[in-house]
C-alpha cells in the first residue's frame, strides 16, 4: 500500500525538474536553452520594453538582472528576437524565426502537459494549481521582505 506524500518543497522540485527534464528534451532540437524558452513565450504576447521583461524574468526564474541581459542577448544574437527602435522606447520583439521557434515550444509544452495532466481530475488539478499558487506567493513574499544572504 503506497503512502500519500506530503506536499512540500522537495515533492514540488521533483515535479518541477522532472517536467523541465522533459522539456528541455523535447526543445533540444531547436538549440535554446530553458531562460530562453521563458523569454520567448513572454515575447510571444508581443513586443515588450527591456525593463518589464527583465523584471518578469529575473521574478520567475529567480536569477539576476545580468542572466537575462545574457539570455536576451542571446536571442537577439540568433535571430530570435530583435530590437525595434520605432517607438519612443526601445522593445523587444519575435522575428519571425523566433515566432517560428516559439509556435514549436508551444506545441511542445502542449504536448507535453496533455500527456502528463491527461487523467488527474478537474477538482484535483485545481486544488493544486491553487494550493502552488499560494505557495509560490508567500514564497515571493518572504524574498521580497529579506534582504540576499539573511534567513
Amino acid at each position: 500500500m503506497s503512502t500519500v506524500p506530503t506536499l512540500n518543497g522537495q515533492v514540488i522540485g521533483h515535479a518541477h525538474y522532472a517536467t523541465r527534464a522533459l522539456l528541455e528534451r523535447a526543445t533540444a532540437p531547436l538549440g535554446v536553452e530553458f531562460n530562453q524558452l521563458l523569454a520567448l513565450n513572454v515575447l510571444a504576447n508581443g513586443p515588450t520594453e527591456p525593463a518589464p521583461l527583465t523584471q518578469r524574468i529575473t521574478s520567475t526564474l529567480k536569477v539576476d538582472e545580468q542572466e537575462v541581459r545574457r539570455v536576451l542577448a542571446s536571442l537577439v544574437d540568433a535571430n530570435l528576437a530583435q530590437v525595434d527602435h520605432d517607438a519612443d522606447t526601445p522593445r523587444l520583439r519575435l522575428t519571425d524565426a523566433g515566432q517560428a521557434v516559439q509556435a514549436r515550444i508551444a506545441d511542445a509544452v502542449a504536448d507535453l502537459s496533455a500527456r502528463l495532466y491527461a487523467d488527474i481530475p478537474a477538482d484535483e488539478a485545481s486544488a493544486a494549481a491553487r494550493a502552488l499558487t499560494l505557495v509560490t506567493e508567500r514564497a515571493n513574499a518572504e524574498l521580497a521582505a529579506t534582504p540576499t544572504g539573511q534567513k
